[in-house]
Order: C-alpha cells, then sequence, then structure tokens
C-alpha cells in the first residue's frame, strides 16, 4: 500500500539505449520540484541521494564499460549520488533491491566525478536520459530543477 502511495508522487520509468553490442538501461521513480528548492535543500549538498524516489534507481549494462573513467563489469547495480554546486559523485554500489534510503557505502563498487551544470530552464520532474556521444558513447543525462549532469558511459 505504501509503495503504491509513493509512486502517485513521484512514478516509476525507464529509460534504455542501445549502441552496437552495448544496451544500458536505468529504472527509477521522478520526484517534482513542486515549488520546492531542490538542490542544497530538499537534496542536501554533500550527502548521499538516491537519485530518484521510492525505491534505489538501478542501472544495467549488458556488456563491461567505461563509466566515466571506471571499470565497470557488465550487470546490475544501484545509482546513488552525492549532489554539490559543481562537480557530483556518482555512485554505482552492489546492493540492489533496497528501498531508496537504504545506502550501504562498504557496497560501493565505483564513484567517479563528473561536472554538474546550471542549467536557465528549470525541469519539473526528475529526468534520467540518454544520448548517443561520439564514437558510440552513451551519455547518461540527470537532469532536475535548474541542475544538468552528464555521465559518458562507453
Amino acid at each position: 500500500m505504501f509503495k503504491n502511495w509513493t509512486k502517485s508522487h513521484s512514478p516509476g520509468t525507464s529509460t534504455e539505449l542501445t549502441s552496437g553490442d552495448l544496451s544500458v538501461k536505468v529504472t527509477y521513480c521522478q520526484p517534482a520540484v513542486k515549488g520546492r528548492v531542490i538542490f542544497g535543500e530538499l537534496v542536501p549538498y554533500d550527502q548521499v541521494w538516491r537519485t530518484g524516489a521510492n525505491e534505489a534507481t538501478l542501472i544495467n549494462f549488458s556488456r563491461d564499460v567505461d563509466f566515466a573513467g571506471a571499470s565497470v563489469s557488465a550487470g546490475e547495480y544501484t545509482l546513488w549520488t552525492i549532489p554539490t554546486p559543481g562537480d557530483w559523485t556518482i555512485i554505482l554500489n552492489k546492493q540492489t533491491g533496497q528501498w531508496g534510503t537504504n545506502y550501504s557505502e562498504e557496497d560501493d563498487l565505483v564513484r567517479v566525478e563528473v561536472p554538474a551544470e546550471q542549467t536557465s530552464e528549470s525541469q519539473e520532474m526528475f529526468t534520467i536520459s540518454m544520448s548517443l556521444g561520439a564514437e558510440d558513447e552513451v551519455i547518461m543525462n540527470l537532469n532536475w530543477d535548474k541542475t544538468s549532469v552528464d555521465v559518458p558511459i562507453k
């Protein structure tokens, strides 16, 4: 009952992109701004965030990848972030299936730093999208409120 109620406010969705032999799929829930200050308040700076709402966000790679400079084996992981006004820490964690507040640093597989960009337009719903970059690179974009973060995957 509780999970169905929370998903009525932060609906579940997924995004997937295939490039050559690489398929990347992300399953997550979308919170909304709803007039709130997001980064630095609702989502505190310098603290681990579930990168969405409800259950921990899942990311799946069909083959071994270079994840923003870190080697990662094919498989499913949870995606966490540590937002700051500048660079964000992107975390892949080996534990899956947990509620998004049950984070265990000891299960981290990798942590990488990527720049965050401030945008002029506000994105109401938290959105993860993917696009093709140079040389079949997949760019995973995290976008919410006036913040956009690109994570290269190849």
